[in-house]
């Protein structure tokens, strides 16, 4: 059956979606189109090699990593205590607060002092040398949030 939504293809090969691929530009066929020899911005996998920026990933692994176990460890402890340790996390703490609403709100605290304490480290440490190493490679500074 004829479809009104489809027009009748133009040729046999675009019904077939076998449509050949012309070159992009001169040169023999198949050939990858030249590039210019002009770079056409900075020299990513150079900057990657250079020492500045291999300290300033050790730099941010060093504070991320040990930041990310740790509340990991933190939140496993706490979901741990919520499927086994029933009576210690229904513990009245006060009125009708037990343990276990207390710890789940301190998970909040956590996220929001780790962050905090992120955004204070990167302030003071990385973005220093993040400016440097943007500055050395000639990469415009950015405005900060």
């Amino acid at each position: 059956m004829y479809d009104v939504a489809r027009p009748t293809p133009a040729n046999a090969l675009e019904e077939t979606s076998r449509i050949p691929v012309t070159p992009a530009g001169p040169g023999p066929a198949g050939a990858p189109p030249s590039r210019s020899t002009a770079p056409a911005g900075p020299d990513y996998p150079a900057i990657q090699a250079s020492p500045e920026f291999v300290a300033l990933r050790r730099r941010f692994r060093g504070f991320v990593f040990p930041l990310s176990f740790a509340f990991f460890a933190w939140y496993m402890t706490y979901v741990l205590l919520a499927a086994y340790a029933h009576d210690f996390m229904s513990r009245k703490v006060f009125g009708e607060v037990n343990v276990a609403i207390l710890l789940g709100l301190s998970q909040f605290v956590s996220t929001a002092l780790i962050t905090w304490l992120y955004l204070r480290y990167a302030r003071r440490r990385l973005d220093p040398r993040v400016a440097q190493l943007r500055a050395r490679v000639g990469l415009p500074e950015e405005k900060r949030r």
